[in-house]
């Protein structure tokens, strides 16, 4: 049996309740689904067409803003555990600044497991890097690299969640927070940065 393809104004409305979405969640986090509705200038019943309730339509917004999160990470190719860390800190510092609300929503504790399980690619990524810088020598040895990964990823939730994007000087901070966590020196993260300048302000990746 031949799948049908959705209809055009099917997708487009879609795509347009997740746009509404969130612009609205951005003005009020506790946005009604009916605001939501009225926003995207479609019907209650039109939105319910696409997603169950609210909590669908958050699921869905985290899904796509952790899809580019996941593309971000197989973006960082670099061999040198440091400059894959800052890189992907970066990579996804801006990705984040771009989709606040998505991010904001992510590490919100009542989506944390989904946040996990979507993110799982990510994480992997983490893991292995941290396991890499280890084995040669540029990252803290003093816990377990698994343990490692899990701070790494702590502190990078904390510094999204308590920085302000706009601010001036935030993606360096943001980086700089990571590799000190990962056993970096703050003039070993300088000398770092001043050999890499461009990880700092690099354009991000589209999914």
């Amino acid at each position: 049996m031949t799948t049908r393809a959705p209809r055009r104004d099917s997708v487009e409305n879609r795509a347009g309740i997740l746009d509404a979405a969130r612009e609205t969640l951005a003005a009020d986090p506790r946005a009604s689904i009916d605001v939501i509705a009225r926003s995207a200038g479609l019907s209650r019943r039109t939105l319910y067409g696409h997603f169950d309730d609210r909590e669908a339509l958050i699921r869905e917004l985290i899904s796509v803003g952790t899809q580019r999160f996941n593309a971000i990470a197989e973006s960082v190719t670099d061999t040198d555990a440091r400059i894959a860390l800052a890189r992907l800190a970066a990579r996804l510092w801006q990705e984040a600044s771009h989709v606040q609300v998505a991010a904001a929503l992510a590490l919100d504790e009542a989506h944390v497991q989904h946040t996990a399980d979507a993110l799982a690619p990510l994480r992997r990524t983490v893991a292995a890097l941290a396991r890499r810088g280890q084995e040669d020598g540029s990252f803290r040895t003093d816990i377990a690299a698994p343990t490692l990964a899990r701070l790494i990823e702590e502190v990078a939730r904390t510094v999204v969640s308590r920085t302000d994007a706009a601010s001036i000087g935030a993606e360096n901070l943001a980086v700089r927070t990571l590799l000190s966590i990962a056993g970096l020196s703050w003039r070993e993260a300088d000398d770092l940065l001043t050999v890499h300048p461009e990880i700092i302000g690099s354009e991000r990746v589209d999914a």
